[in-house]
């Protein structure tokens, strides 16, 4: 059976049901467990002199664990393999922690706030109401690429062995990929290996929002936009959907009480985002699931 075939359901039951919380009080999830290695690899390794070195052989237990498992999990049969990958999709959570800032931010501001620091690692104190509604809408945007788009892609092209290693590495990018006194080293293989993983899917990510919004026209524009990001594959996304809702996405932001200077991305857009805004967002995040589902199918009638 086709990974295509097997995909088709799998994003509808992510849809669907998202993460039941009576199943995941209950059991560790996934992405729990990928974290507890990453964890223990940092641990046993990050320590002492050729830091980079012990990081490149984290990365080769990280992508090797993700083969055999794969593997093993795919004798299992199709049904494994569909539930497993609904499982590591995250479309109906993206959604749900999205709109949960929007509802903070029509409540009370530090509601907004409270909502938005469970999705961003910058500083929340003190933003105004415009930056929590963009800092949501950021989030919503990179995690349609990193948590929906790049599972499916991977595991499209090689299966659950596939799409385990991406989740692997992922994960270790968010715990250990940071330029840090501690992690500079350690976690140069799993950031570097993440921005290749994402160099496609952050790409479709965008075209899919640029599609669905009706601007595929400002597609040169985006792209500039996107190379003044901090990241090599986040500015792709997020300068889609900063176009598809007319707004100015990224710009400074705090981090540990540090004001960092980002640049923005489509700048001449409005600065004054809104709960309004993050609907629309989770409105052009459905449409571009949507459009990624009709693809979907279409490559299973293919091959």
């Amino acid at each position: 059976m086709s990974t295509a075939l097997l995909l088709i359901p799998s994003l509808i039951l992510d849809a669907a049901l998202g993460e039941p919380k009576w199943l995941w009080s209950r059991l560790p999830h996934p992405a729990v467990l990928m974290g507890r290695l990453v964890q223990r690899l940092d641990d046993r390794l990050n320590d002492g002199e050729g830091r980079r070195r012990n990081g490149v052989i984290a990365v080769g237990v990280l992508v090797l664990s993700g083969l055999i498992l794969g593997w093993i999990l795919s004798w299992f049969g199709g049904l494994v393999s569909l539930l497993i990958a609904a499982i590591l999709i995250a479309h109906r959570s993206l959604i749900t922690h999205v709109q949960e800032v929007a509802a903070g931010l029509r409540l009370t501001l530090p509601e907004g706030r409270a909502a938005v620091a469970r999705i961003v690692s910058r500083d929340t104190e003190q933003m105004t109401g415009p930056q929590v509604a963009r800092s949501a809408i950021e989030s919503g945007a990179e995690n349609f690429s990193d948590g929906v788009i790049a599972p499916a892609f991977w595991f499209l092209i090689g299966g659950l062995p596939g799409l385990l290693v991406y989740k692997l590495i992922n994960t270790a990018d968010s715990m250990i990929g940071y330029r840090t006194e501690t992690y500079e080293e350690f976690g140069w293989a799993a950031a570097r290996l993440d921005d290749l993983l994402n160099l496609v899917p952050a790409r479709l990510s965008a075209a899919l929002i640029a599609i669905v919004s009706g601007c595929g026209r400002d597609w040169r524009e985006i792209a500039t936009d996107a190379r003044k990001h901090r990241s090599p594959n986040a500015g792709w996304p997020e300068a889609a959907m900063a176009r598809a809702l007319g707004v100015a996405l990224a710009g400074p932001r705090s981090y540990e009480g540090e004001l960092r200077s980002f640049a923005w991305v489509n700048e001449a857009g409005s600065k004054s985002a809104d709960a309004h805004a993050i609907d629309r967002c989770t409105e052009v995040l459905w449409k571009s699931w949507a459009l990624a589902l009709l693809l979907t199918v279409a490559l299973a009638l293919l091959f």
